[in-house]
Parts: structure tokens; sequence; C-alpha cells
């Protein structure tokens, strides 16, 4: 591949969530991107940031982030630009941050092709997913669309949106019909029978110049604010523009503000390995277990009459567990949690609890 076509390719990596469901361990303070939540030595963000710089050259990735953790980016990749992070003032909903990001890569060159994705996604097969984005990039350099990726199932997963597409079109891209918020069990099972829905994994490609146009026709109101700033972007005056407008810009995500209204939106069934790690529960399809079925991170176990236990410490503590099965056990230096797997959706309202409890500072 000539250099010069990848002078092009530039990528909007998302990293200002606070991954709740993962507290205690994932906290605002230090969230789910940021830490080895997979005890496998690199954080998430690590992670991804090296698997896109396989393809997009390093300077043209920026990270679109909260404020408060630019450091923390800074000391994960050490040979970042300060004007590869961009902070949000205040936190908002991902239609927001992308156009932000567009309109910095655009203005810097009009020619971009933009890769956005999540920070705090796990996918193993790196060269297939590279492959994946390389076609779409072909694509959208010759074409207006709007490319998603989209995840083969490999059951009724009630945990993600879906993506139905057109099941007659022959075609490795596929014209998008319907997007499809979380189903019930029942909807999620006729999804897979059918066979031409795929998962929704949040993974964008497009030119820089589309996907501001697709601003312009279904989010007006949005492009107007921003465009206010179009002479301060990528200077020194930008911060106090999005200081004083930023938190104006409607709440509202990519899916439902633009994807699902156009009609230039197209996707590529995937069949690489992909979570988006979205609960403790999904460690466990992708980490070892022990004979019990019980998985540990950052910890050593000594389980009597214990099954299927989800372990992770702060320091790899020794942990004795017996007559304990179908639990999540997670401590750090300032809580300890035990809760049953069948109530983990509830982490999120014990986190609030505690927060109101013992101070905000340990959510």
């Amino acid at each position: 591949m000539k250099g010069s076509k990848k002078d092009n390719y530039y990528a909007i990596l998302m990293a200002g969530g606070v991954g709740s469901r993962f507290w205690p361990s994932s906290k605002a303070s230090n969230p789910k991107q940021f830490i080895d939540i997979l005890g496998v030595g690199e954080t998430l963000f690590q992670t991804t940031f090296k698997r896109l710089a396989k393809l997009i050259p390093h300077e043209n990735i920026y990270v679109l982030t909260n404020e408060k953790y630019m450091e923390m980016i800074r000391e994960q990749v050490p040979d970042i630009k300060d004007e590869q992070i961009v902070p949000e003032p205040e936190m908002r909903n991902t239609a927001p941050s992308i156009l932000l990001g567009a309109l910095k890569i655009y203005k810097k060159n009009p020619e971009a092709l933009t890769i956005v994705a999540p920070s705090d996604h796990w996918i193993k097969e790196e060269d297939l997913f590279i492959e994946s984005l390389e076609t779409a990039l072909n694509d959208v350099q010759d074409n207006e669309h709007l490319v998603t990726l989209g995840i083969e199932p490999s059951f009724a997963n009630t945990g993600y949106g879906y993506i139905k597409y057109d099941k007659e079109d022959k075609e490795t891209l596929k014209k998008v019909e319907l997007f499809t918020e979380k189903p019930g069990h029942k909807k999620a099972q006729e999804f897979l029978d059918a066979g031409n829905y795929v998962w929704n994994a949040g993974i964008f490609i497009w030119k820089a110049s589309f996907i501001i146009e697709n601003f312009k026709k279904y989010l007006p109101e949005m492009y107007r604010l921003f465009d206010k700033g179009s002479d301060l972007w990528n200077t020194s005056e930008e911060k106090q523009f999005l200081k004083e407008n930023y938190g104006n810009a409607s709440n509202i995500s990519i899916d439902y503000g633009i994807m699902e209204k156009s009609d230039a939106v197209y996707v590529i069934p995937v069949e690489f390995h992909w979570s988006d790690l979205g609960t403790w529960s999904s460690l466990q399809n992708e980490l070892p277990q022990d004979k019990a079925g019980n998985t540990c991170i950052n910890a050593k176990l000594i389980a009597d009459d214990a099954r299927e236990n989800i372990i992770s410490t702060s320091n790899k503590k020794i942990v004795v567990l017996k007559g304990l099965s179908d639990y999540i056990i997670v401590e750090d230096e300032d809580v300890l949690m035990v809760v049953p797997k069948s109530e983990e959706q509830e982490i999120k309202q014990i986190r609030e609890k505690v927060m109101q409890d013992f101070g905000e500072d340990l959510g």
C-alpha cells in the first residue's frame, strides 16, 4: 500500500465513558478502558490504539475523551501528541463527539477517510479486523457511503443492538435496512434464525466530508452550533469555544441521530471474535477458567466446593472460597463487592448507593 494513501487514513477513538458496569474496578476516576480489566498486561485503550496503528499512521489517531483522562492517555501512549487528544468539556453522547472529531480532521485534511471505534472492545483476530477496515476504507474512498462493521451473531444475545441488511445483496458491503435496539430473547432468536441480522459493534468508516454532510442534513442544529467554531478548530482558541458551546449540543447517539436516518448506510458482516466486554460475566468468555469454572483476574484462588465464580483483586491477592458458587467477587483498594452473577444488572445501582452513602469519589 502506498504511503500517500495511508496518509489520508484517520481514526477517532472514543474513550470518554465511565464503564460503571465494571465497578468497583472501573470508576469515574479510572474507567474500564484505562485499566487492565482482562489481566493481560495492558489496558483496553492501549490494545485498541496499537491495533488501529497497524493501519492508521500513529499521528492520525485522535482520542475523544473527558478532560480528566488526558494525563492517563499520555501515560499509556507516551509518544501521543497533545493535539491528538480531544477533551470534551462535559459528557455527551456519541454524535457531538464524532462531529467534533470529523470537523477537526476535515480541517486538517479534506481528503480524510475516518474510522470511529470504541476504545474498550476486545478483538482477538486482529488481522481479520484490519482486512475488514481496509475493505471499508477502499469503499468509502470511491463512494458516498457510511459503513459499519456488523458481527455475525453466534447466539441470541439480548445485550447488543442488531443491524438488518438486504438478504438478496451478494456484495461484501450490504445495504442496511434497519437498526434495532437491544431485543428480548424471543426477538433475538428470530433475528438469529433469519440469517440477515448482525450485532452492532459501534465501529464506523466514512469520509470526514461525507459524515459532515450527513450532520448538515439530519442534525442541522448541532452542525450549526459547531460550525460557529470552524475558524478555531486545531487552534489555541478551540478549547474556549468548546467550553462555551459544547454543552449546548443535543445528547444524542450517532446511531439514532444519523445512522438510522441516512439511506447511504452499508454493513460488512464479519466473523472475527469480538466482545464489547460489557459486564463482568462477559470476561468469562475471554479468559481461562479452572476445572470448576472459576475465572481469576489478578488473583490467586484456593477453591473448595466453589464453582463458576469471577474473582478480581487489585494486587494478585490470595482468595479462599468455600461453598460459594456463581458469584462475582471484586476487590480494589477501597471496596470489596460480593454479588450473585444472577444480580449483575444491579451493580450500577450498588455503585450509586455506595457513592451516596460513602462519597462520590468511590464511583
